[in-house]
């Protein structure tokens, strides 16, 4: 990231050919949704996990972590090696290593290899940002935006995806048929992208920052493990204090590193101008709000009838996944009126709209909960909220990036997206564990009403973040 609006660059992008261009289209598509996807298996697993390798519930809940701490460090690496030259050599090396680690989780090997699969599969995640480079270089301006936006959609619904059909498989085969959904989808994505992606534009270098890489990573696993590990606030809060200033103290000598190296993972200036930042602070607050409510209801709805609380519905993991789907679909419609929308509404607008709808959610899930088809009008609301927001994010920031740093520039506000997914599933936790009394397996009806008003905060710093953001941006900035 250079922080220069687009076309400031002296590279110039290479469309393809319109016959390829109908090919890489649904290619780049394709890889993104099985990245996601993929990644977002952990979910749905965790207590078939626990169960088949005799580990506690905490353990197999580092099955999604992993995956989202590899992902999260990969992803501003592979941004920085997909801003380079050898961008098809990137994409097609991530994806050996992610259709390597799905075999390592088919195989009957102990828990520790099913860890090392998981954390290669989630270093597929960093592949969304070079999806989207791929595209601005080689499509017509017009074309590139809408499907960069598409791209960042299909990487919010995989888990909607996902979820639903390994909770199928796993209660059909087992555990490990689950994972083998993972790796029949991630090698035909090596081979979609082998056939497809195109070399980089030439004139194009890049060099990754290894000790910022380190120090990222760190820094990463300790917010992540922070987010994961609920039990260590409630029961050693000064230990968690500490590993939290631990983290804060990290992130500012990355800053520090990444400022002074002349080669930066993230070029950290850049990030600084006014609507890449806002859009990061956007993206974070945002996405600690949209996960908490996909926390909350996929919980709500898989509580036992007879647990106690005048609340739940019993589903099963499977059926539960079910209610997924209008935020699938949904979502999807959202990435596709999204570009139409925004030739009249600004980007920051969208954003802003999209987190009222969020916000809509969380207020017909604190005030409506109490039938399944009220579970499945929040679920819609928030994935039609998730789609704009996810469609308009992109066009905030590359409106001020150059092309030969939009893998590198999304690839920031994937990780800043990853962490507040994290932190979202974390808070929702901690409110829930604290509305449980002792003795008790589930919380009381009361701790959800409370997650949800601290989602309809989380949503309103949103839209006030965005709408600032409107206020700031200038006519020629649209992508």
């Amino acid at each position: 990231m250079t922080g220069q609006p687009v076309g400031g660059g002296a590279v110039k992008a290479f469309p393809v050919a319109r016959s390829e261009a109908r090919l890489l289209v649904p290619a780049l598509m394709f890889i993104a949704l099985v990245v996601a996807a993929v990644a977002s298996l952990g979910t749905p697993l965790i207590t078939s996990v626990a169960t088949s390798f005799h580990v506690s519930l905490g353990s197999a809940q580092w099955t999604l972590t992993v995956a989202l701490l590899s992902g999260a460090v990969a992803t501003p690496v592979l941004g920085r090696l997909g801003a380079g030259p050898h961008r098809r050599a990137t994409i097609l090396a991530t994806l050996t290593v992610v259709v390597a680690g799905s075999a390592l989780t088919v195989v009957p090997l102990p828990f520790a290899w099913l860890l090392a699969g998981r954390a290669a599969q989630g270093v597929g995640l960093g592949l969304t940002a070079l999806m989207m480079g791929v595209a601005r270089d080689h499509l017509p301006e017009e074309r590139s935006a809408a499907v960069i936006a598409l791209i960042s959609v299909v990487s919010i619904i995989g888990a909607g995806v996902g979820y639903p059909l390994a909770a199928l498989l796993a209660e059909l085969g087992g555990v490990r048929a689950a994972y083998g959904l993972g790796l029949v989808v991630t090698a035909a994505a090596l081979l979609t992208a082998w056939r497809s992606m195109p070399e980089a534009p030439e004139g194009r270098s890049a060099h990754v920052d290894v000790a910022g890489a380190v120090v990222l990573a760190a820094a990463l696993l300790l917010v992540l493990f922070l987010a994961g590990e609920r039990n260590l606030w409630s029961r050693h809060l000064a230990a968690a204090a500490g590993l939290a200033v631990a983290a804060v103290v990290l992130l500012c000598v990355w800053a520090v590193i990444e400022l002074r190296s002349t080669t930066p993972l993230v070029d950290v200036r850049a990030v600084r101008h006014p609507a890449v930042a806002g859009a990061n602070l956007a993206m974070f607050v945002g996405g600690i709000g949209m996960y908490l409510l996909l926390t909350l209801i996929t919980r709500y709805a898989q509580t036992p009838h007879g647990a106690g609380y005048g609340y739940g519905f019993g589903l099963t993991t499977f059926v539960a996944g079910l209610v997924l789907i209008p935020f699938s679909v949904l979502g999807f419609v959202a990435g596709k009126l999204t570009p139409r929308v925004r030739t009249r509404i600004a980007d920051p607008l969208l954003l802003a709209g999209s987190a009222v709808v969020v916000g809509g959610g969380f207020a017909l899930f604190a005030a409506a909960r109490s039938d399944l088809a009220e579970l499945f009008a929040a679920m819609g609301l928030l994935g039609f909220g998730v789609g704009g927001f996810s469609a308009a994010m992109p066009g905030v920031i590359l409106a001020v990036t150059p092309k030969s740093e939009t893998s590198s520039a999304m690839s920031f506000n994937y990780v800043v997206r990853s962490v507040g997914y994290s932190l979202g599933s974390a808070v929702g936790g901690l409110i829930l564990a604290a509305g449980t009394g002792p003795g008790h397996l589930f919380p009381d009806d009361g701790a959800y009403t409370t997650a949800a008003l601290v989602g309809i905060g989380a949503m309103a710093i949103t839209t006030l973040t965005s709408l600032a953001l409107a206020r700031r941006r200038s006519p020629e900035t649209n992508l």
